[in-house]
């Protein structure tokens, strides 16, 4: 009869993805930016170690999630600069 052993690192790295992915809507991206990297490399090693379809699946999770992850950064820190500009041109107007 033939154990199943499961591998931490892939289910580890399946986790981190969806942590990542789940803090893009809570505004907390830089935490997941942070998260989702350390699943990239979990989930490398992961496939490295024993190639399984959890490892693949948690790495894509992980790249999808630290890719979204940095687009709402980027996204959020566009937004406070030109709020930031829109509002020292305005007080110039007076």
């Amino acid at each position: 009869m033939e154990e199943k052993k499961s591998n931490g690192l892939a289910i580890a790295s399946l986790v981190l993805g969806i942590v990542s992915i789940v803090f893009n809507f809570f505004a907390l991206q830089l935490f997941g930016l942070i998260i989702g990297i350390v699943g990239i490399i979990l989930g490398v090693m992961a496939k490295k170690k024993n190639p399984c379809g959890m490892a693949t699946a948690g790495l894509v999770l992980s790249i999808i999630g630290t890719v979204l992850c940095a687009l709402l950064f980027i996204a959020c820190a566009a937004c406070v600069g030109a709020v930031g500009t829109a509002g020292g041109l305005a007080s110039s107007l007076y």
